[in-house]
């Protein structure tokens, strides 16, 4: 499984913003909710399960999305159910470590 990442430091912290592979480069609707999964957001470079696991963990601030990134972090403990918002069916989650 690999997932499409961009990572940068944000306030001196490090952001990652992660999504399923699949996705990017789509835009995502529903209602008046629009999401674009940008390539310029999100596709700096493709990584494995192992190097994304790591990244999620040692990440201050996570924008993410998709079915396997949002499971992934909850199965890390890092992501809550609670905090998952979808646009057609696609889950996406923010995480804001402090």
């Amino acid at each position: 499984m690999q997932f499409s990442v961009k990572v940068s430091n944000y306030q001196k912290k490090l952001m990652l913003n992660i999504c399923d592979i699949e996705l990017l480069g789509k835009q995502i609707s529903q209602d008046e909710l629009n999401l674009k999964i940008s390539e310029s957001y999100y596709g700096e470079k493709l990584v494995d399960i192992e190097e994304a696991k790591s990244l999620l963990q040692n990440s201050s601030i996570i924008n993410m999305v998709g079915k396997n990134t949002v499971s992934l972090s909850i199965e890390l403990g890092i992501g809550s159910e609670s905090g998952i918002k979808t646009i057609s069916d696609i889950p996406f989650l923010i995480i804001f470590k402090v």
